[in-house]
């Protein structure tokens, strides 16, 4: 096991006007735990990749079955879960549900993770 290079702090130094700063400006916990629950919703690969899937167009059930090679039942599940968390939005055509990404903050947070694990594998390889 490796020990953390991280930079320590060595010292006992309060800086009471910067922290409290901070505390003014930091959000309430209500809406931590909310954002916190909105990443947890991210952090089933299954549902990336149906997050994936939608950036790229509107599918219903059956083809994100298709696509990512699994049941229908276990899709619509995983699909209920992010439609909970307003991620995803279905709207009805003929027998089927269409679902589509709930608007484009849902679009730029996989966008911008997305961009951030290529520069990251990018500096790696460097």
């Amino acid at each position: 096991m490796t020990k953390c290079k991280c930079a320590i702090c060595d010292c006992n130094t309060i800086h009471d006007e910067q922290v409290k700063l901070v505390k003014k400006k930091m959000l309430d916990d209500e809406s931590l735990i909310c954002i916190a629950d909105f990443y947890k919703a991210l952090a089933d690969s299954t549902r990336i990749k149906i997050i994936n899937a939608l950036d790229k167009s509107e599918l219903c059930v059956c083809d994100i079955s298709a696509l990512l090679n699994m049941t229908k039942s276990a899709i619509s599940h995983q699909l209920q879960n992010l439609k909970e968390m307003r991620l995803i939005k279905g709207r009805k055509s003929g027998k089927e549900v269409i679902y589509s990404l709930a608007d484009d903050h849902v679009r730029q947070v996989f966008e911008i993770s997305m961009q951030h694990i290529k520069e990251a594998k990018r500096e790696s390889k460097g």
